[in-house]
């Protein structure tokens, strides 16, 4: 899947019941996130740090849906071992996960390692990760080998910049950037434009090439 992809309407079977993925996504963004298979050590603390910081992901009108290729009552006792795992989960387990038994959907959305991706009898996924845009399209993916957790801080990080940069595509988010520090402002946007865009101010920084493209603000 490329950035800037539709992600194709799909129905699949949940550990909250069945789906129809535009219907279920509605307005909001959404993760997708997929995972080699249930009962692995790794994934098992992915999922339950993402169970834990699930209200952050509701502050930014974000839903979670996770995915693996085994059967759905696999899926379930699996989530029995996550919350024991991860006592810090609040409540009932806050996002559905997909049975996709078949690697259909894990071979139509591009979530195959390439050493298993012709290989029916294996359902090893890579984990892979979709921030989808309410437009249902693609809008930043990160893909880990087995043997890396992911990082679920930079995921809302992610998800703050990206949101940040649709209301306002006219800035940037440097690296590092975290909510409230300086954005960078595009080379696209004409200096007589700054001050109408950037009331509050932008700092230029000057490069020995003389050529003024590094203008940042905390306006916005």
């Amino acid at each position: 899947m490329r950035i800037g992809q539709i992600i194709p309407n799909f129905k699949a079977q949940t550990t909250q019941g069945p789906i129809d993925f535009y219907r279920w996504q509605g307005d909001s963004w959404v993760v997708l996130f997929s995972h080699p298979a249930d009962f692995t050590p790794v994934c098992t603390t992915e999922l339950g740090r993402i169970a834990v910081h699930f209200p952050e992901f509701q502050k930014r009108n974000t839903k979670l849906l996770a995915h693996s290729c085994d059967k759905l009552q696999s899926h379930k006792d699996w989530v029995n071992d996550i919350k024991s795992y991860c006592l810090d989960i609040p409540g009932d387990f806050p996002y559905p996960i997909i049975g996709d038994e078949t690697r259909q959907l894990a071979v139509q959305l591009d979530m195959i390692d390439e050493d298993h991706k012709d290989d029916p009898e294996t359902a090893l996924t890579v984990r892979a990760l979709y921030i989808i845009g309410p437009d249902h399209k693609l809008k930043l993916s990160m893909h880990y080998p087995m043997s890396t957790g992911r990082n679920v801080d930079e995921i809302l990080r992610c998800i703050d910049s990206l949101q940040l940069t649709t209301r306002l595509p006219y800035v940037a988010t440097p690296a590092n950037w975290t909510p409230g520090t300086k954005v960078m402002i595009l080379p696209s946007v004409e200096e007589a434009d700054v001050p109408k865009l950037f009331p509050k101010g932008v700092e230029r920084v000057s490069m020995p090439s003389g050529i003024v493209y590094v203008r940042t603000t905390t306006d916005y």
